[in-house]
């Protein structure tokens, strides 16, 4: 491209917001990254100019918080043409073990968050943009295609994540030149593991070392995996960025295409063992 992207960065602080940060102010893009504290950036501040490095507070739980971001962006640079939608944290433990007000707290982010940072970012691709256009990539996860015991409400919440930005998808007009795209990422070496163990809840009914559950919390607290380099996941996102077509969905690391390919092949096997079931119950029979 012949002038550099300007992108918006959720979550910027660390994991993979921070590593698309830096990435993109080495390519020599512009780079507004939104953190909830803002000195967890300083270091990039002290190495690149405010007019390529704009670093904002944001809690994107507070829908008021993330329109005044997008009003900024308009302000400070014109235009918008990247949006990695990346805030979200997770917790760990059974289903029954997990206090609503908990799991309710990570769909505010992960979901209602997420999603009203998606619905400003088509705004202004849409209203603001010269020419009209954008990318919108999503980060989900491989649990949003595939649910694991333990992890429930976190896979849920990424569920819910993968519905909606797929009908929003559907939704928008060919002629806007928005492209949205789902990151649905494994295992990354990032602080994600930290984040589970700080937030893991547990039920006196679930002891069983057996139990996916039970198994699943033990690898993380005790196993610690170490997962993929973050900044080579990253790398992949930035020239999907650039990709003309790209897919809705977008699995990435080998434990995700896995994951990704089991819960395809699962659905399909489901549906040839019943779909004799279905016989006369076409539309209008």
């Amino acid at each position: 491209m012949s002038k550099p992207r300007v992108w918006l960065i959720t979550g910027a602080s660390s994991g993979f917001g921070r590593e698309m940060t830096e990435l993109v102010l080495k390519k020599g893009d512009i780079a507004v990254a939104t953190v909830r504290k803002l000195e967890s950036l300083d270091d990039l501040k002290a190495k690149y100019s405010p007019s390529q490095f704009l670093v904002l507070k944001l809690d994107v739980n507070n829908a008021q918080d993330i329109k005044g971001t997008f009003v900024k962006i308009k302000e400070a640079f014109g235009r918008l043409d990247v949006v990695f939608n990346n805030a979200g944290y997770g917790i760990m433990g059974e289903i029954e073990a997990t206090p609503e007000d908990a799991a309710r707290a990570v769909f505010d982010t992960n979901f209602w968050g997420a999603n009203n940072v998606s619905l400003e970012a088509v705004k202004f691709f849409r209203e603001v943009n010269k020419p009209v256009g954008g990318r919108l990539i999503v980060n989900s996860s491989e649990l949003g295609v595939h649910a694991v015991a333990g992890l429930g409400y976190l896979s849920c919440s990424k569920h819910a994540l993968e519905g909606i930005t797929s009908a929003l998808a559907q939704e928008l007009d060919p002629e806007w030149n928005i492209k949205v795209t789902l990151m649905e990422p494994g295992f990354f070496r990032t602080a994600v593991v930290d984040s589970l163990v700080n937030k893991a809840y547990t039920h006196p009914a679930y002891t069983k070392p057996t139990l996916p559950s039970v198994a699943m919390t033990a690898h993380l607290v005790n196993g610690q995996p170490k997962g993929a380099d973050p900044s080579k996941a990253v790398q992949r996102v930035y020239d999907l960025a650039a990709h003309p077509e790209p897919s809705l969905r977008f699995p990435l690391g080998k434990d995700a295409i896995g994951m990704v390919r089991e819960e395809a092949q699962s659905i399909l096997k489901d549906v040839a063992k019943y779909e004799s079931w279905s016989e006369g119950l076409e539309f209008g029979a």
